[in-house]
Formats: structure tokens, C-alpha cells, sequence
């Protein structure tokens, strides 16, 4: 090979390429050639400022990323990539708009600045102080520079300085909030008829012609959707683990192995349970202010917890060990350190404010009585190595293949059946989009190839192929008539049972009395605030809609309910005080500013960007 390589180096072309560098250097210096090879292309360029290609596809990976880690199934194959690359360009050149601004301003932070804000980030310290080898790797696993992350540190500061800034200016009037308060804290008196459905039963009629017409008229929501039959191999670590025996010996070495981790932990923790709603950020945000302020985690637990059973405890719970909470409200719990506070974590129950507030450990539980559990876990660790290797196996060996028999017969696997799966997907494994995305491809539906292999879950990976395919079609008018039946049944019903109502609201508005019109008896409710529960609440929200009665005549509404309709009386409505609930007017007039000085930095936003001077390659 060197002699070839001396060869060449002596030939026509050789002379050539070297003439023309040559001739490259003397005109317009080593730069020509130095640059065409280090010159970095841009996205974007903003007044000026280029967004290189670089920065662009590390921010594009890492949001792809974080939307990986948002899916209850991460699979790649659902990410939207051009809604991505899009996305991620605009905040950029939002980002980029934003840092020229600061600079115009002055807004700068030195070499000093920077330094001193890493080195308090609690991320990259070990035992309370700053370690240079957590910081390096931490941000090489970021996939930055250290360069690249003081650079990222020096944006995100000052773009931070201009959001505080505006936000932190957006005022509201001390009579907005209280008027909005007193609005909130508002009171109703009304009265309630129920009309029951059995009520205009004797008027119900579906004829076969409103079957027949109301078919033709939505005959596209009539239609089978495309389906497929289809076989699949499923490989699940779980029945690898069951083939694996384990010994008596190795059992009692793993025992010893997990001693420490086996000795129970129960965690004494206290908790704020909010209701979750479109407020509960602001208020657990006024909550960590009056935390911070210095007042007991105990004492706004009694105060605002909603777990009245914990509240008068200053929110304890007790001891408890794994398995007892939520698994949010469990993670959570057992990621804190002893006197720690957690951020808010949100379950069914609503959003806590986690405190840890004592841990104990008990003695390690007899091997008999985690037998079972033992092997359990020992036997999917012996069979782990043998999954990645069989999962290879199949991946190969269904890619190559023409049907599933082979690979099935090869690795001892089982072929198992699926019909009726729609693109909608189907029962499992099949409710995995992915899955059923490979399966309706052009290859597989149309080639009639395999699917690759798909992880379905942890540790269980699926190939399919299709057996049959039926196209979509028209369902016929016999299959579909009892269902149509069903909910023109019910629509009448709804359209009669208004009607009633409408003409018992007239007969009240003329004078006349309930007792007279035959539709039952008023059921009174009296003082009652937005979120009662003593009454539906489809009756509730009508109640609070309708208009403010006048002197003596009351205002009239409907609500439809699960057994009927609701004629509703609406006869006063009860000013709320803006003093009650102690901190609300505060709380309220400090939720309002907040909104408003995210507007108002919104629109700065969107002024600056609409200010800019924008190209893209």
C-alpha cells in the first residue's frame, strides 16, 4: 500500500490538487483553506447573530428527549421530528432576540458571576461542597462542553433578568381582586324541581323510518374501520425468569447479598393537600413564600390542608413504609432527606407538600418470609443476559424471515393470534401505537414482511406480521339499528324533557303556582357557595349562571341531569365579603399581578421578536 501511496503521490491528478493549494495560499491566505473546513453553517441568523447548526441539533436531542420522558411508553418512532426542529428553532431565535436585549441594557454577568453560581448548585456538589469532577461529568452527560454550559449559564441569566423584570411590574387595583373576591365568595338561595325521564315516556317515539333516516344521514359513522388478523411472537423477560431454577445455596448468598436493603424503612412525613385546579400552582407558590418566611410546616397545614383528618395534626401521617402511598407521593417521599421539604407532587388525591419528617429502620425480615420474592427477583437476573441475547436472536431471525414459524420454531417461542386490530389499535400487545404503526406499513401490510421487533414494555419485545386484511366497509343498517334505537331514544328524551321544562319556566313566569302544574315539589337550598356539594352539580353551575333576580321575581334556569331535568328558581343572591377566608385578598391581588406581568412580558416577547431582523439559510 506505501508504495502505491508514493506512486499516486507522483501522478498527474496528485500535481493538480497541489497547484491549486498552492495557488489558494498565495491569493487569499491559509484562512481559505481553514475555513472551509472549521467554518461552523447556521440555522438562523437574528440582527446578525448566528444560531449555529451545532447548538441547534443538541437543543433539538435534548427536547426530544424530555418529550421521550413526558410518554408513559417512550418510543421514538412517536415523536413529531419537524414539529420539534421547529419548535425548538423559534424558542432560539425568542432566546437570541431576548440576549441582544439584555446586552443592549447592560445586563451582563462576568467570569465571576458565573463561577459563583455553579459552584452553589447542589447538583454538582458532593457532601455540601463544589466537586469539579460531578460538575465536568454532569455537564459532558448534558452532552455540552464546560464551555458550551458557562455560555448556556450566561443566557439563561440574563434572559431571567428580563423576565423578573417585566413580571415583576404587572400591577392590578385593590378593587379588581376584591370585586373578583366578593364574586367568588358569593352565596345563592334557590329552589329545585326535579322532572324524571319517566315523565314524557308516554310521549317517546322511534320509528323504523328515524332508524333508517338518521343512518343514511350519518352513514360515515357507520363504518368499519380497516382491520387486520394478525399473528406475533411475544418474548417477555418474566417467562424466561419462571424457566430459571434456582438453588437453595444461591438463594441464601442472595439473602445475605440484599440484607441491608431488606431491612424495612418507614418514613414519618407530614403534607398540604390542595385541591388540583387551575389555581394550585399559584397557591402552593404562596404557600413555599409563607414557608420560607419562617411559619411551621404544621401550623398552614392546619391552616389550608384539605386532608382535614392530617390537618389537625399539623398534617402527620404517621409511619409508613413502600406500598402504602401513591407511587407519585411514594417517590417523592423517599427521594427526601430527613427535614426536607418536596417540590409539589400531584396524584389522584390532589397536590401535596411532602416533609420528611423522621426515618426508622427494622430489623431484616427471616428468609421464609421473603422466599418467594427472592427467587423471584434472582431468577429475572440470571434470565436478563439470556433476554438480550434471545431478543437479538429474534430480531435477526424475524427480520430475515418469511413468516413467523421459523423464528418461533428456532427459539422455542410461541405464535399467538390478534384479530380485529383496527389502526385505533386493539387489545395487548396491540394497544402499543407503535406496534400497530409497523403493523399497518406499506412493508408489512402490503410486502408482507415481518414488523421489527417492538418493546412493548419493560422487558417484553413483540414481532408481528398480518394474517388477514379486511378494508374498510359500510356496517349494514340491521347491525347498527338497535344502537341507533338507543341514542335517538335518548336525544328525544333530552329534546322532551326541555320542552317540559321550558313550559313549566312559562306557566311560573305568568304567576302561576308549582303545585298547580303537576311537576312535583320545590327542594330549597339556601346560602349555598360555588363549590357546595348538597346539590348536582350541573344544577350548581346553572344556578350560579343565571342572571340576578329582580326584587321579588325570581330568575328561572334548566339543567339536564343523569335521571331528568332540573327546573331551577333562582330568588337572591348574597354579596361575598373580599375579607373572608383571612389571606385571600392578598393571595388573590398577588395571583393577579402575577398574570398580569406574564402578559405584559408576553407581549414584550412577541415585540422584540416582531422588532427582529430574522433569516434562515
Amino acid at each position: 500500500m506505501l508504495q502505491d501511496i508514493r506512486e499516486n503521490s507522483q501522478g498527474t491528478i496528485a500535481k493538480i490538487i497541489i497547484g491549486l493549494l498552492i495557488v489558494s495560499l498565495s491569493i487569499w491566505g491559509m484562512d481559505a483553506i481553514v475555513g472551509g473546513f472549521s467554518g461552523e453553517p447556521e440555522v438562523a441568523t437574528v440582527n446578525g447573530e448566528d444560531i449555529t447548526e451545532r447548538e441547534f441539533l443538541r437543543v433539538v436531542q435534548m427536547e426530544s428527549q424530555r418529550r421521550l420522558s413526558g410518554m408513559e411508553r417512550p418510543d421514538p418512532a412517536m415523536l413529531n421530528e419537524d414539529q420539534i426542529r421547529k419548535d425548538v428553532l423559534d424558542s432560539l431565535v425568542q432566546e437570541q432576540v431576548l440576549i441582544q436585549d439584555a446586552n443592549a441594557q447592560g445586563l451582563v454577568l462576568d467570569d465571576e458571576d458565573i463561577d459563583a453560581l455553579i459552584t452553589q448548585m447542589p447538583q454538582f456538589q458532593v457532601d455540601g461542597q463544589f466537586n469539579r469532577d460531578r460538575f465536568v461529568s454532569s455537564v459532558r452527560n448534558l452532552g455540552m462542553g464546560v464551555g458550551e454550559f458557562r455560555e448556556a449559564m450566561h443566557k439563561q441569566y440574563v434572559v431571567n433578568q428580563i423576565r423578573g423584570g417585566v413580571m415583576q411590574s404587572g400591577l392590578v387595583a385593590n378593587e379588581n381582586a376584591a370585586q373578583l373576591l366578593r364574586i367568588q365568595n358569593q352565596t345563592r338561595d334557590f329552589r329545585v324541581v326535579q322532572i324524571p325521564a319517566s315523565a314524557v315516556s308516554d310521549e317517546l317515539e322511534v320509528t323504523d323510518a328515524d332508524i333508517e333516516a338518521f343512518y343514511k344521514e350519518n352513514s360515515d359513522a357507520f363504518r368499519q374501520a380497516e382491520q387486520v388478523d394478525a399473528t406475533y411472537i411475544t418474548l417477555s423477560l418474566g417467562v424466561l425468569a419462571e424457566k430459571v431454577e434456582i438453588s437453595q445455596e444461591d438463594l441464601e448468598a442472595y439473602y445475605e447479598q440484599r440484607a441491608g436493603d431488606l431491612a424495612r424503612e418507614e418514613r414519618r412525613a407530614s403534607h398540604i393537600l390542595i385541591e388540583d385546579g387551575s389555581d394550585s400552582d399559584q397557591v402552593m407558590a404562596a404557600i413555599q413564600k409563607r414557608l420560607d418566611a419562617g411559619e411551621s410546616f404544621g401550623d398552614l397545614a392546619k391552616e389550608l390542608s384539605v386532608d382535614t383528618v392530617s390537618a389537625k395534626e399539623g398534617g402527620d401521617l404517621g409511619f409508613a413504609g413502600r406500598g402504602v402511598y401513591d407511587e407519585a407521593f411514594e417517590k417523592a417521599l423517599f427521594a427526601l432527606e430527613e427535614g426536607e421539604i418536596s417540590d409539589p407532587v400531584k396524584t389522584s388525591f390532589g397536590v401535596h407538600l411532602i416533609s420528611l419528617d423522621d426515618v426508622r429502620r427494622s430489623e431484616v425480615p427471616p428468609l421464609a418470609e421473603l422466599e418467594q420474592q427472592l427467587r423471584t427477583e434472582l431468577a429475572r437476573k440470571h434470565a436478563q443476559e439470556e433476554y438480550a441475547e434471545v431478543r437479538a436472536q429474534l430480531a435477526d431471525s424475524a427480520y430475515a424471515a418469511d413468516d413467523l414459524a421459523g423464528p418461533a420454531k428456532e427459539l422455542g417461542l410461541e405464535i399467538r393470534e390478534a384479530t380485529g386490530v383496527t389502526k385505533d389499535g386493539g387489545q395487548a400487545p396491540f394497544d402499543h401505537s407503535g406496534l400497530v404503526r409497523q403493523l399497518f406499513s406499506e412493508d408489512v401490510l402490503e410486502g408482507g414482511y415481518n414488523t421489527e421487533l417492538i418493546d412493548v414494555g419493560d422487558n417484553v419485545s413483540v414481532v408481528a406480521r398480518v394474517g388477514e386484511y379486511r378494508k374498510a366497509q359500510q356496517l349494514a343498517l340491521e347491525d347498527v339499528q338497535n344502537d341507533i334505537r338507543s341514542s335517538l331514544e335518548t336525544r328525544k328524551t333530552r329534546e322532551l324533557l326541555g320542552a317540559r321544562a321550558d313550559a313549566i319556566i312559562a306557566d311560573l313566569e305568568k304567576g302561576e303556582a308549582l303545585e298547580t302544574l303537576n311537576a312535583g315539589d320545590w327542594e330549597q337550598f339556601e346560602g349555598q357557595a360555588r363549590n357546595a356539594q348538597s346539590a348536582d352539580q350541573q344544577v350548581m353551575r346553572a344556578a350560579f349562571s343565571l342572571v340576578r333576580p329582580a326584587e321579588g321575581e325570581p330568575s328561572y334556569g334548566t339543567a339536564m341531569t343523569k335521571n331528568g331535568v332540573a327546573v331551577i328558581a333562582l330568588d337572591a343572591v348574597n354579596e361575598g365579603s373580599p375579607e373572608e377566608g383571612g389571606g385571600d385578598l392578598d393571595q388573590l391581588r398577588t395571583f393577579l399581578a402575577s398574570l398580569e406581568g406574564q402578559r405584559e412580558y408576553a407581549a414584550y416577547q412577541q415585540f422584540l421578536r416582531n422588532s427582529a431582523e430574522v433569516s434562515r439559510p
